[in-house]
């Protein structure tokens, strides 16, 4: 039971680098992480969270586990958990 996050690498929104949070055992896991980071439900996308890189260092002191983002898919696939997107 692990909750990944990757580095913060991705620009997103508002000029800043985001990371992406995923559990590699439950969705349920996950999202209680998410609350208690402070990362509203509306940043979750179909299996994992997009977070801005301000709360990156508070995750790993809650306990995320810091991975690269090719390992993040890599077990997140593993677990069964992946959601894609679906093509019109």
């Amino acid at each position: 039971m692990s909750v990944l996050i990757d580095p913060p690498d991705w620009p997103g929104p508002h000029g800043m680098l985001w990371s992406h949070l995923v559990s590699d055992s439950s969705t349920e896991e996950l999202h209680a992480f998410a609350a208690l980071l402070g990362v509203p439900p509306r940043a979750f996308d179909r299996d994992h969270y997009d977070v801005p890189q301000t709360v990156y260092d508070r995750a790993l002191e809650l306990g995320a586990e810091a991975v690269s983002s090719r390992e993040l898919l890599t077990r997140l696939i593993a677990s069964g958990l992946r959601r894609r997107k679906r093509r019109p």
